[in-house]
């Protein structure tokens, strides 16, 4: 019976368009964005990857293969537990360190991934404080969502970056009671940005605690890269900054930074911390050097804001448009229909060498699939004119009209 259950299930995601298949997709070192691709009849392709979070081609960097593998011969692979049975090491030292410096906290904590880091976090704050409100954005990522329901802890969503409505909602409660208005600083989905000033002066006006995600912002914006809130100038004015090591830095990793006190008392409460194996330090040191380099260097955030002008440019004039929402580096192309994205996607892939994953319901609403395109500093002028010929390409065989009105995503 549980068999038949599942595959009705799995048999409803296939005749809505929404049953994810992986790709077998080999990205090759030291030619990102260059990949092969193992096809279902054996063949090998060459293909361009254009989805990927590796924002800025990171995980390539001399200086981060390097510190991997010094820190490999040194260590061996594993880390052998949770940082309290296992024990932590000197690499985790500096990382934290070098975190909190750089968002101007006192204290930063890592955990194994991003998505972990705001489980375990909100989970946590949520669970210790005594009768808390949370308000969260509704285009959230999945991580703060499943940490906000996994508690009992009272909640309310405000929509999509709506200051307005975030005030109406926060000054229904006492003053006195502990709340928390969590968002994010760049949307994943739809690339917009946050009103992050507005929405802390709200929160301080009605005595909330910020929990700010900058996962698509972290190395790309803000001096020395150290997020949205940072370009911003107001990074100081968010109580947790929240962040990963598997996007624009390149390897793997979550984070958060904050009072010394809030990062102890999450350290020392939050399960998914405390009981999960940490890092490899090969991995910390990998991050590590990333960060470093990337507080020093404008070259990477450089060639990104050319790049993705230049494509910008490219897709208009072909007659693709960017999704208005986007204001960054994200660059959302509207198909609106899930079979047909994911048709294009194969037809991008097999006829072209094109690799972009289609993005489907329910990591956007029904109606608003999509192409998220992510070009890098690693993508040169000829990869960027045949994504155009590409989709130009694919767009008419399907009838794909690449041009859209304002909708809503939603980030995954």
């Amino acid at each position: 019976m549980l068999e038949d259950f599942l595959a009705a299930k799995l048999d409803g995601l296939r005749r809505s368009g929404q049953y994810r298949e992986f790709v077998d997709i080999n990205r090759r070192a030291g030619a990102y964005p260059l990949a092969t691709r193992r096809a279902p009849d054996g063949r090998s392709q060459q293909v361009t990857v254009w989805c990927s979070n590796d924002y800025l081609g990171m995980s390539q960097h001399p200086a981060v293969l390097e510190a991997m593998h010094r820190a490999v011969d040194e260590y061996g692979a594993g880390s052998g537990g949770s940082r309290n049975i296992g024990g932590t090491h000197a690499h985790y030292a500096r990382l934290e360190s070098s975190l909190a410096e750089w968002h101007g906290k006192e204290a930063a904590l890592v955990f194994p991934t991003g998505y972990g880091s705001n489980d375990a976090t909100l989970q946590c704050l949520l669970r210790v404080l005594p009768d808390p409100v949370i308000v969260s954005d509704e285009l959230n990522h999945a991580s703060i969502i499943n940490g906000i329901r996994s508690t009992k802890a009272e909640r309310h969503v405000f929509r999509h970056n709506d200051v307005g409505h975030l005030e109406e909602l926060l000054a229904r409660q006492p003053l006195d009671r502990p709340k928390i208005v969590v968002f994010e600083s760049v949307y994943s989905m739809d690339g917009d940005v946050a009103p992050i000033e507005e929405i802390a002066k709200v929160a301080q006006q009605y005595n909330a605690l910020t929990y700010l995600d900058e996962v698509h912002a972290i190395g790309m914006y803000g001096p020395r890269g150290a997020g949205m809130a940072a370009q911003l100038n107001v990074d100081h004015q968010i109580d947790v900054i929240q962040g990963t090591m598997a996007k624009a830095i390149g390897v793997i990793g979550g984070y958060i930074a904050a009072s010394a006190t809030l990062v102890d008392a999450v350290r020392s409460f939050a399960s998914g911390f405390i009981f999960t194996t940490s890092l490899p330090p090969a991995v910390v040191a990998a991050c590590h050097a990333s960060i470093e380099h990337l507080k020093s260097s404008e070259t990477e955030r450089g060639a990104l804001r050319r790049k993705t002008a230049h494509l910008r440019g490219a897709l208009a004039e072909a007659g693709i448009e960017v999704m208005p929402c986007s204001t960054t580096h994200v660059l959302p192309v509207l198909v609106g229909d899930a079979e047909l994205c994911r048709r294009s996607a194969v037809r991008l892939l097999d006829e072209h060498g094109v690799y972009l994953q289609p993005i489907n319901s329910p990591t956007v609403p029904v109606g608003t699939e999509r192409f998220r395109v992510n070009v890098t500093p690693n993508h040169d002028d000829e990869d960027i004119a045949h994504l155009v010929r590409s989709l130009s390409e694919v767009f008419r065989y399907f009838g794909v009209s690449g041009r859209t009105a304002e909708p809503a995503g939603r980030a995954a």
